[in-house]
């Protein structure tokens, strides 16, 4: 049989996820979500910055995520910050859930996007930087810039010689 490929269009990232914490683990997920809400991250404005995911009552919710009001929405358009279910399998809700309580770590969404015209969440479950592991990791950025400029201008000499 032939494999299918699956068509990812990256919404929206959260870029301060990877400069705050340490990503320990990675999952997908599925969102419950309304029409004019669907309709906006297709359109792209959707943000994370500041959102969380949770466990409450046996479920996982999206907290703090800013979905736009759809343009043409009209009176049934959707409040931009509520709270969204996220779709997992029970043992994964209560695993994350263990994680979390026990251990003090946190679900931070690190992106969204659509597959095969469903909207997924990638979710992290994090550990927070210290103060001075962002340190190390812009140094280690500074280092790595550096070195590929002096390759790029070593390359550039060669090619003129």
């Amino acid at each position: 049989m032939a494999e299918q490929k699956t068509a990812v269009k990256t919404v929206a990232e959260n870029r301060k996820a990877f400069h705050d914490y340490h990503i320990l683990e990675r999952l997908e997920a599925g969102l419950v979500l309304t029409g004019t809400e669907i309709k906006s991250a297709r359109q792209g404005k959707v943000q994370l910055r500041d959102s969380y995911a949770d466990v409450i009552g046996g479920e996982a919710w999206l907290m703090n995520s800013h979905f736009s009001p759809y343009s043409h929405g009209n009176i049934w358009n959707h409040d931009p910050t509520k709270k969204r279910k996220l779709l997992l399998h029970r043992a994964e809700i209560e695993k994350l859930h263990a994680k979390i309580r026990e251990k003090g770590l946190t679900l931070v969404p690190l992106r969204m996007y659509l597959k095969n015209g469903r909207l997924k969440c990638e979710l992290g479950v994090c550990k927070g930087k210290k103060l001075h592991d962002k340190r190390e990791a812009e140094q280690a950025r500074e280092r790595d810039m550096e070195a590929r400029k002096a390759m790029s201008l070593k390359n550039a000499k060669r090619i003129r010689d």
